[in-house]
């Protein structure tokens, strides 16, 4: 398991990151397409898990800003 750190951040700077976050994500997805038209199943797993990943930390960083 991946040691954990304490990041302090502001606000603004959290959202800064959670619309980073998306854009990239938003880049796996389209790998993810693209690597499924082209027939290539494990890129489209490794961009799919790149996906899930960046959805989940998203998520995370979003609770701490409600």
């Amino acid at each position: 398991m991946a040691k954990a750190i304490t990041l302090k951040l502001t606000e603004d700077e959290a959202e800064m990151l959670v619309d980073a976050l998306e854009a990239d994500m938003e880049g796996y997805l389209e790998a993810t397409k693209e690597a499924r038209g082209n027939g290539n199943r494990e890129d489209v797993a490794t961009f799919g898990e790149a996906a899930e990943r960046i959805a989940k930390l998203t998520a995370k960083i979003r609770a701490l800003l409600e």
